[in-house]
């Protein structure tokens, strides 16, 4: 399983799940169960996602570190202000949030299963091993981090 670890660049995990939400959605349509509001739920969740997504990309360019989470080399700082104040992983949070406002959108309920799986999938096979990179690289700083901030929420 450890061959999985940082293969899959998130964005492509994203669209994989993005993909599958919306096929299920046509190949089974009866799980299409839009409730009152689902589309301004959905616009709702995707313009939070893609700010929240935004932040972290800004504040990562802000303390000029790479967004490359493969390469514990080119990391160079622990980035803990701004969004990150409040989440470790803004970028996988805003690509959730965006999956759960297309799942709104088309009323999809198996799309939350494909969310769930979404992020176990990511959470193991890429946060789990940025951070074993991150507190081998910073060490204590970095585990003071982790006990400071949630890891989503």
């Amino acid at each position: 399983m450890r061959s999985l670890e940082l293969r899959v660049p998130p964005p492509l995990q994203a669209a994989v799940a993005l993909t599958l939400i919306l096929l299920l959605g046509w190949w089974i349509p009866t799980v299409n169960v839009p409730f009152p509001g689902h589309r301004v739920v959905a616009i709702a969740a995707i313009v939070f996602g893609v700010l929240v997504a935004a932040a972290g990309i800004v504040a990562f360019r802000r303390a000029r570190t790479t967004l490359n989470p493969h390469d514990p080399s080119r990391t160079s700082s622990i980035v803990d202000g701004g969004i990150f104040r409040f989440t470790r992983n803004p970028m996988y949070l805003g690509l959730t949030m965006t999956l759960l406002g297309v799942t709104c959108w088309r009323g999809t309920w198996l799309g939350l299963l494909v969310i769930a799986g979404f992020v176990a999938y990511i959470t193991r096979f890429q946060i789990e091993p940025e951070e074993r990179m991150l507190s081998a690289r910073f060490g204590d700083a970095y585990l003071a981090y982790r006990a400071r901030v949630r890891r989503w929420l």
